[in-house]
């Protein structure tokens, strides 16, 4: 079985530079700076970066990049996919440059979003010093953040990561948009950390390529002051603020320049797999996110 430690980065796509940047550094409160062989780099931690953006015709997610312990464990990935008969290509020097790792493997799941298996991080030792005063991000040993990508091709996207690079279901959603039609699943997934999810399934298409990535702060205040910033810069509201029944993360929604979601919040659980049980939960909220919001904002 595969040994994925966390979400170590994520790569986006736009056509326009400067629209992640003022937004990363004025909203979100992130550092940026340029990326080799041309790109941003977005900094919310001691890493140079742990967002990627690159230039491109089209506004969208384009991969997850998924840390493993070390290089025994990259091999032991490798062998693990040779023996499932999982094609994948090692990413070539400039790329792996660009991402700050020694080596990185690229696969794809059966819902054809692209993944990186990657090892051994660049540090500079540089601080973290938010332009806009955030004392910290909550990242370490628990990645990034998670990330929720679409799965149209459900069963076979939901095996993929159970089957071979290893994840553990920590619940599951059964959305009902239509109470007549079949529900749309949704599965929460966690890796090798104490982090309740650092990745979910949903089981529709997303136009975007991601449904939205989740970045967390250490108090409510951070929280408030991010959402107030939002709404100085016109960002787009996707949910308003609101506690998750499963993870209990408070926590707002909003558009970024990409055209996917990006959650931030505070407070996540973070559990001990050998108690945890897996449940399903009917209602994904405790109270708040209104994610109809969203949809009277772009009406209007």
């Amino acid at each position: 079985m595969i040994d994925i430690r966390g979400l170590a980065y994520f790569v986006a796509q736009i056509d326009d530079l400067a629209e992640w940047k003022h937004y990363a550094e004025n909203v979100l409160g992130m550092m940026t700076s340029t990326a080799p062989g041309g790109g941003l780099y977005i900094k919310m931690d001691e890493r140079p970066f742990r967002i990627l953006v690159v230039q491109g015709a089209e506004r969208r997610y384009l991969s997850s990049g998924w840390e493993l312990a070390g290089e025994g464990a990259f091999k032991a990935a490798l062998a693990e996919l040779d023996a499932k008969g999982v094609g994948y290509e090692l990413a070539d020097a400039a790329t792996v440059a660009q991402r700050g790792m020694q080596a990185v493997a690229l696969v794809s799941d059966p819902s054809g979003n692209r993944h990186e298996l990657c090892w051994g991080h660049l540090s500079d030792c540089q601080p973290f010093v938010s332009p806009q005063g955030v004392p910290r991000f909550l990242t370490g040993d628990m990645g990034l953040g998670h990330t929720v990508m679409p799965a149209p091709n459900f069963d076979a996207t939901a095996a993929f990561f159970r089957d071979v690079l290893g994840f553990g279901l920590s619940d599951i959603f059964n959305f009902r948009p239509d109470p007549s039609a079949p529900p749309v699943r949704i599965h929460f997934l966690h890796c090798n950390n104490a982090r309740h999810h650092s990745l979910a399934i949903a089981e529709y298409p997303v136009p975007s390529g991601c449904v939205h990535v989740m970045v967390e702060v250490d108090s409510m205040t951070e929280v408030g002051r991010a959402h107030d910033r939002r709404i100085a810069h016109k960002v787009p509201l996707s949910a308003t603020l609101g506690q998750h029944l499963n993870d209990r993360m408070i926590s707002f929604y909003m558009k970024t320049p990409s055209g996917f979601d990006l959650e931030y919040g505070y407070g996540g659980l973070q559990l001990d797999w050998e108690r945890h049980s897996p449940f399903e939960f009917t209602r994904v909220s405790i109270w708040g996110h209104d994610f109809g919001v969203g949809q009277q904002e772009q009406a209007a």
